[in-house]
């Protein structure tokens, strides 16, 4: 048992002290969230509001879009006053509750990740059966399938993370709460902690990785081997080409952070690295999509150019 003050509050050090360095790190990820909240409120904004977007592709896909702007809202706002005020105070209540949604909303994203690329295999491989398999009741219990593994992954990391004493040294080496620097501070037993962290974390994000590697080979093997047409290749690609991107950005970083040996690795390496799939990737998503995307960059012109309409007509019946 350790005889030193039990600790309450902790100290989110950030990501650097270099006062430079810290005003361009604030402009640059100030832009990159606001491209977040901009770009995937926008993709939801036309997934609902446009009636050939009801499809489950676009279903999904507006999951994913919610899920960025809150997972990035869980870590970058705290971050971003930590380059304009320094080092910031966060209690242990709100330590926790940091730790449980950035890893629900993560761990939720992993495995939708993998439902997308079914879907897409569905489409792609078996058209005939693909109204059929994926109805909107299976799209529904899929979306809360995702959620719901989601919520009770993160649930365990952080009720067993509630248990554990805190004493001494309080400083994070961190911009937000994750698990590994808060299991190095604790001041009691935490092998159970990297236990669940190396064996059940993995498995929630290697399991979907893998099912979505497997699905996006089995779809370019199927193109490949069934369509002859350089046209009829060019959208199964095109579509594959967005989603890989997607699935490199988020999963290749989160396995190099919580893949074994997880208790070996130091913040210099994690700190990035987290930064690359909390903060880039919900920014680049939107990009990604509505770039390669011609469905969705057609509905997203096409709403614009309405509310441009009616204003423009608004304004010209106020001036009559």
């Amino acid at each position: 048992m350790c005889n030193q003050t039990r600790v309450g509050e902790f100290i989110l050090l950030g990501i650097t002290d270099v006062q430079g360095l810290q005003r361009f790190c604030f402009i640059t990820f100030l832009l990159l969230y606001l491209t977040c909240l901009l770009g995937n409120g926008a993709i939801v904004t036309v997934v609902i509001c446009e009636p050939r977007l009801h499809t489950p592709m676009y279903f999904f896909l507006g999951n994913l879009s919610c899920l960025d702007i809150f997972y990035s809202t869980v870590t970058v706002p705290k971050m971003l006053t930590g380059f304009l005020f320094g080092p910031q105070p966060i209690s242990l209540g709100e330590c926790l509750a940091q730790l449980h949604f950035f890893h629900f909303l993560g761990s939720t994203e992993a495995v939708l990740l993998a439902t997308m690329a079914y879907d897409r295999y569905v489409a792609i491989c078996n058209p005939l059966r693909y109204a059929l398999v994926m109805s909107p009741r299976t799209c529904l219990l899929l979306a809360g399938a995702c959620w719901s593994t989601g919520f009770v992954h993160a649930m365990m990391h952080s009720v067993m993370t509630s248990q554990l004493s805190f004493c001494g040294h309080n400083h994070i080496h961190h911009f937000f709460c994750d698990i590994k620097p808060l299991l190095n501070l604790a001041c009691s037993n935490t092998s159970l902690n990297m236990s669940l962290l190396n064996i059940v974390t993995t498995t929630i994000v290697l399991g979907p990785f893998i099912l979505t590697v497997l699905s996006y080979l089995y779809i370019i093997s199927f193109v490949v081997q069934k369509v002859h047409s350089q046209e009829g290749r060019w959208k199964p690609f095109s579509t594959c080409a967005s989603y890989l991107t997607v699935v490199a950005l988020f999963y290749i970083p989160v396995l190099f952070n919580y893949t074994p040996p997880s208790s070996g690795s130091s913040w210099q390496r994690d700190v990035p690295v987290s930064l690359l799939y909390s903060a880039v990737t919900p920014a680049l998503n939107p990009l990604i999509y509505t770039l390669r995307n011609q469905e969705v960059t057609c509905a997203l012109k096409k709403m614009l150019w309405r509310k441009l309409f009616r204003e423009g007509k608004g304004l010209k019946q106020g001036e009559d």
